[in-house]
């Protein structure tokens, strides 16, 4: 454990853990919890607003970590010096990426914006290097660019690639991928003085402040919620939960975990799973088909993370004081 005092000890062994082979199976099964989160969203999305339905979602998961905080730590309190820098790249990996993607996907295709977005494992790669939290060998680069490759598979062979739309809509789509980059890279930094919690925490409740004037704004405009029925307040309610607690709170935790064990750019590179899975995901529980691009794509995904995987050998993680 890195740095945690009391606390639920099953939560501490799968979040805080030293132990390599399970940090990364953790970080496999947040992809599995991502990509189902696609699933979760497209369906409430079809009755309520969706920069309102994240600022739900991040209210929920900053009340979860906050109180997490609490019970592992004894305390909620800002750390400092780094306090207001985490809740500032918060504002920035959680609040503003989430509303510049929302507005550039409503100007450009979808697939386009997923390709867009998938190219995250590039963008912190290399930001990574440059603010000193990771390297990059040649191996390691070629597997981030293998994963990525087998996610544009994916895409052109689901959804298309059209290449088309607002250059806006392109603009503010990159930017977003721009402003996870930079959370995940400089956080990096971070983690090797504060835990992943602490960084989890407070950039969650940075992300919930920015999200917090557009996300009412679309609250209370009339006729923004068609839960016209009951059964819609509880896919509402469900919803939220599924993707506040699970898919933003807990998964971020064991994502930043395993950024501190085994270094951005591997963990990033693993993201690359989430297309993939929701595919697969997508056919068994919506009953959409998996073709034969979409299953090349798969392997190449798999193979691009193994490849970053045996080149990203780090030297045992130091262990952190809590603040």
């Amino acid at each position: 454990m890195s740095g945690t005092r009391a606390g639920p000890s099953g939560f501490r062994r799968f979040a805080f853990s030293d132990d390599r082979r399970l940090v990364e199976t953790s970080v496999v099964g947040v992809m599995v919890v991502w990509a189902l989160n696609f699933i979760v969203v497209k369906d409430v999305l079809t009755i309520m607003p969706p920069i309102a339905f994240t600022f739900l979602r991040y209210t929920l998961a900053s009340c979860t970590l906050l109180l997490i905080l609490w019970r592992t730590e004894g305390a909620i309190r800002l750390p400092r010096p780094d306090g207001w820098r985490i809740i500032a790249l918060g504002g920035l990996g959680f609040g503003v990426y989430q509303i510049l993607w929302t507005v550039g996907l409503q100007s450009i295709p979808a697939g386009d914006s997923a390709l867009l977005v998938s190219s995250t494992p590039v963008i912190v790669a290399v930001l990574a290097v440059i603010v000193g939290s990771d390297t990059l060998t040649p191996p390691k680069a070629a597997g981030v660019l293998l994963s990525f490759l087998g996610v544009v598979i994916v895409i052109s062979a689901g959804v298309g690639i059209d290449l088309s739309g607002s250059p806006v809509g392109f603009a503010l789509t990159l930017g977003a991928a721009l402003c996870w980059g930079i959370f995940t890279a400089v956080g990096a930094r971070i983690l090797q003085r504060r835990t992943p919690l602490v960084l989890t925490a407070w950039g969650t409740v940075g992300g919930t402040l920015v999200l917090a004037l557009p996300g009412i704004g679309q609250l209370i405009a009339p006729g923004a919620i068609d839960a016209s029925t009951s059964e819609d307040v509880v896919r509402i309610i469900l919803s939220v939960a599924y993707s506040g607690i699970l898919a933003a709170a807990l998964a971020n935790i064991i994502i930043f975990n395993g950024v501190r064990l085994l270094g951005p750019t591997r963990i990033i590179t693993i993201q690359a799973l989430v297309p993939a899975f929701a595919v697969a995901l997508a056919f068994v529980f919506l009953g959409e088909p998996i073709t034969l691009g979409q299953i090349v794509g798969g392997a190449v995904i798999l193979g691009g993370v193994a490849l970053t995987r045996i080149a990203s050998r780090r030297p045992p993680v130091r262990r952190v004081a809590t603040t």
